[in-house]
């Protein structure tokens, strides 16, 4: 099970972590609507001090990466319990390193270049409107601010 983890559970659990999420429309306290990232607590919502910031909330971080390791590795020791010879080919997990290694660069270099602020927790009350599911891929659509507090009329 330990070759799988490696080479199988790894992987899939950075990959699936970019790549599938949940985007928050919230209200935080004292600060405009804001769209938030990350399943299933929010990790990581825009920073509010400069353009391509981020603010990233270490301990809800890393229990969404558990998450996503905890699930994977339900399913493949599923698979593996289920069906006594399982064995993954050397091309699917060459494939899936070099995805992984791709997508950490990728996010790697944006937490580097950009004026991060990493907080322990979140250390702010949010009102979330709305959710969905969102794909690394996609950027979300901003959700209509009036359609939650329309105008004085």
């Amino acid at each position: 099970m330990r070759h799988l983890i490696i080479s199988l559970i790894v992987p899939l659990t950075i990959i699936s972590f970019w790549s599938i999420g949940k985007w928050w429309y919230a209200l935080p306290e004292d600060a405009p609507d804001t769209i938030y990232t990350g399943f299933p607590l929010i990790y990581s919502g825009p920073g509010w001090h400069t353009s391509f910031s981020y603010q990233i909330f270490i301990t809800e971080l890393i229990i969404d990466l558990l998450f996503y390791f905890a699930f994977w590795f339900l399913i493949v020791f599923l698979i593996k319990r289920f069906k006594q010879e399982f064995k993954v080919t050397k091309i699917i997990t060459f494939g899936l390193w070099v995805a992984t290694f791709v997508l950490a660069i990728n996010q790697t270099f944006l937490l580097i270049v950009s004026d991060n602020v990493y907080h322990l927790k979140r250390p702010y009350p949010i009102q979330v409107l709305e959710t969905g599911i969102e794909f690394g891929w996609k950027i979300p659509q901003r959700p209509d601010y009036d359609k939650y507090f329309p105008k004085d009329r």
